[in-house]
């Protein structure tokens, strides 16, 4: 069937709610008006407010009564609006989320799942264009899930609910509108694996999430000039699977990673650091990464542009890296 990334995850808290009654959606406008970007939009007359609850404007109040909710046996889905608004719930999510389990000697797990958009490329400015997922990524005890395509937009929930740990789902802005074939079928997918979007043998293109479709535009690009790119696409950033990414540098002995998070301190740094320890004697180049500039992200279309992960770097880096220098 033809969907959008939006409706796939829609599809998504649908399916949820229908398996499970102990799974509701909580959020910041989540209810009459359908969300913030329009991912819960008729769900709130489906099923009703006691499901379907729109929260006051605190992000750490109603993440705390998530955590709350969680440990009494129910299964919430958290949105917050965007990734910056989690900064004020960033003492539940890294010291009560995260560590009660351990905390408590192993006796409280929290299953809760909490969405937020992330990323930039539609000129909302500095404030609302942040990628944090990377940070996240940092903290034990939470899962980290950073869905690319439709098929992982309406699988990873009911995956992500199953956990007894608390899961935190980066969907990125600009895929909301994306269209494509979901299969009739499309059900739960695992949370745990990389996925090869595109196999190649010259150079491995490592991203996830919102840079995906980019990556994938310089691959095809890259194939045109006689250069074959394997793209990885991570899935999950915590905890990463180590397998697939030394597994496709192993296979083609260069590496690209493209994240759109900030270059200092990122996950793209992370993944650089883990190639050359584990698999430094296959590499025929060094780990090359494509970031976002190393400034608060511009409002204007033009300078927006020009901070992020852009084909023509991914296609320059993989071509320098694979030795055919443009």
């Amino acid at each position: 069937m033809k969907s959008t990334y939006r409706e796939a995850m829609r599809a998504a808290i649908r399916d949820a709610l229908q398996r499970d009654d102990r799974v509701f959606l909580m959020g910041e406008d989540v209810g009459a008006y359908g969300g913030c970007f329009a991912v819960s939009l008729g769900l709130f007359e489906e099923f009703g407010p006691e499901r379907i609850r729109d929260t006051p404007l605190s992000e750490s109040g109603f993440v705390g009564a998530g955590i709350g909710a969680a440990l009494g046996g129910m299964r919430p889905i958290v949105e917050i609006m965007t990734v910056n608004f989690s900064l004020l719930a960033l003492d539940q999510l890294v010291n009560n989320a995260a560590t009660l389990l351990h905390m408590s000697g192993g006796q409280f797990n929290v299953p809760i799942v909490i969405r937020m958009t992330t990323g930039a490329g539609r000129q909302l400015g500095a404030q609302h264009s942040h990628s944090l997922e990377g940070w996240y990524a940092h903290i034990p005890g939470l899962r980290i899930l950073a869905p690319a395509t439709l098929a992982d937009a309406r699988g990873m929930l009911w995956t992500a609910l199953e956990d007894p740990d608390p899961v935190l789902i980066f969907e990125h802005g600009t895929l909301y509108n994306v269209a494509g074939e979901l299969d009739d079928a499309a059900g739960p997918v695992d949370i745990d694996s990389a996925a090869i979007r595109r196999p190649g043998t010259d150079v491995s293109l490592i991203t996830y999430g919102g840079t995906l479709p980019a990556v994938l535009d310089a691959a095809e690009q890259l194939a045109a000039e006689g250069i074959s790119a394997e793209v990885l696409d991570l899935r999950v950033l915590r905890p990463l699977d180590d397998a697939a990414i030394l597994g496709t540098v192993a296979k083609t002995h260069r590496a690209v990673v493209v994240d759109e998070g900030w270059r200092s301190g990122s996950l793209s740094a992370e993944l650089s650091a883990r190639i050359t320890e584990n698999a430094f004697f296959d590499l025929d180049a060094p780990v090359s990464r494509i970031c976002s500039a190393e400034a608060p992200l511009p409002y204007a279309k033009h300078l927006e542009l020009a901070a992020l992960p852009s084909v023509e770097r991914i296609v320059a880096a993989a071509r320098e890296v694979a030795g055919a220098r443009g």
